[in-house]
């Protein structure tokens, strides 16, 4: 057997040229006579001997970011891929490194054991543009030693560029050099999304690029309570936020919408004072929890990128104008590992309602309702789920209490998987946003993707 695997690992060095069927960003071609099953995280190939227990299972999980360190990379799959799904009793037998048209495959495998049943494991772990695309192959015999060589030999990956699978267009410098994250001691520190926009985690903000156009997602903005002018734009978050990192302010205009949103918005041409180049400035806020600047090298870039040009917008204009800039807001958004978990996640709510009587106007009480949810990630990825509700009339409140732990697991970095929370298993889609000197970890149920009601939950220090 390990003769057999040694053989397979350097197979995987081999020239890449079968592109048949593809998933995600990965070309290949699928074992003939195999069992497929596909979901939105991997595609899955098995077969199965019943007469002699011989089988083999490979699955192929969707590309997720990634550290530049293959090794890095391989040992946070190894922890929440192959840990998660066998028992394995030695460190993974590692190979050597291999390297192809700007990605690196590292190798390893070793003994498992899952419910009794015995075999051997290997993970080839692919790094490239920001990028980890993960191979997980279970095997109890060589008799599938064909399948698996034409499987790994007809792998490719789709040509993407260092900023997205959409090429940039660089025909204007940007405005700044390539940014590096800020290490916050979370593992995901950037985000590169399908429409080619790439986020980094930075001190006081999250910095958001694409081509030429750079956006800082600002955290948090304490407004100066001296200031009676009620425009927060142009007095306050402007000028904390904005005017201290520029000079020679000229053309500037300031737009708004009068609506529950509270959308306001500045604009002007400035002299970056780190750099000394003139850029134009668009300052964006919504709702007095969402600042965006986007940066660009002149105002024709921005009227390029995002179709809007100031000075033809009027001045209490449609919100649905400013759409593709508040989107943007969306892009605080990194992956999660199962490392990230440890300690304890809270979430509290809650609600009071005041009765009084019809008739004499006399207080009737109050309703209390409050609503208490933890999540206390431990060694050994184990957690216990903690849930407090506590609903009635002051005095006469109910009190309604579950507590359910077990095992958790991390399957793509945008998933938790918990062994037991009520009726059994379930999954979570998940990710991080960035605030000053933290993150908030966001849950919604997988098995309503749509309601896109995610949950925040604060780590207790």
């Amino acid at each position: 057997m390990k003769y057999y695997l040694i053989l397979l690992l350097t197979i995987t060095s081999c020239r890449l040229f079968s592109q048949q069927q593809t998933f995600d960003i990965v070309n290949f071609t699928a074992p003939k006579v195999w069992t497929k099953q596909t979901s939105e995280s991997s595609v899955q190939f098995s077969k199965e001997d019943a007469a002699t227990g011989n089988y083999c299972i490979i699955m192929l999980l969707k590309s997720v970011p990634g550290t530049s360190e293959s090794k890095t990379n391989f040992d946070a799959a190894w922890e929440t891929v192959v840990k998660e799904m066998v028992t394995v009793s030695t460190a993974p037998e590692m190979q050597p490194p291999v390297t192809e048209n700007g990605w690196e495959a590292q190798t390893g495998y070793a003994p498992f054991e899952s419910d009794g049943t015995k075999g051997v494991v290997m993970l080839v772990t692919s790094t490239g543009f920001e990028k980890m695309v993960n191979i997980m192959i279970m095997t109890n015999s060589d008799v599938y030693e064909k399948d698996i060589t034409d499987f790994l030999e007809s792998i490719s990956f789709k040509k993407i560029t260092e900023t997205g699978e959409k090429p940039v267009d660089n025909t204007i410098t940007p405005p700044v050099s390539n940014v590096v994250a800020k290490k916050d001691g979370f593992t995901f520190t950037t985000t590169n999304f399908d429409d080619g926009w790439n986020s980094t985690v930075q001190e006081d903000w999250v910095e958001v690029t694409k081509g030429n156009i750079k956006a800082l997602l600002h955290y948090s903005f304490e407004r100066n309570t001296a200031s009676s002018d009620p425009d927060p734009i142009t007095n306050d978050a402007w000028n904390i936020l904005v005017a201290p990192r520029y000079s020679n302010l000229k053309n500037y205009v300031v737009k708004y919408v009068s609506d529950y949103d509270r959308v306001h918005l500045a604009a002007g041409n400035l002299t970056d004072n780190t750099s000394g180049t003139e850029v134009y400035v668009v300052f964006i806020s919504r709702s007095g929890n969402v600042w965006i600047e986007f940066i660009s090298p002149d105002k024709n870039a921005f009227v390029q990128a995002f179709g809007i040009d100031f000075d033809e917008v009027a001045w209490n204009s449609d919100k649905a104008i400013f759409e593709p800039l508040l989107k943007l807001a969306n892009c605080n958004k990194f992956a999660v590992a199962a490392s990230d978990l440890t300690g304890k996640w809270s979430s509290n709510s809650s609600s009071v309602q005041q009765y009084y009587n019809r008739y004499t106007g006399d207080n009737a009480g109050m309703n209390l309702s409050t609503a208490n949810e933890t999540f206390q990630f431990g060694v050994g990825n184990t957690y216990q789920w903690d849930f407090v509700w506590v609903n009635g009339f002051s005095g006469r409140e109910k009190v309604v209490q579950d507590k359910f732990s077990g095992k958790f697991s991390v399957p793509n970095n945008w998933q938790v998987n918990f062994s037991k929370i009520y009726s059994g298993p379930k999954t979570y889609d998940a990710y991080f946003t960035c605030i000053k000197g933290g993150r908030i970890l966001w849950m919604n149920d997988a098995k309503s993707p749509g309601s896109g009601i995610f949950k925040g939950y604060g780590k207790e220090k």
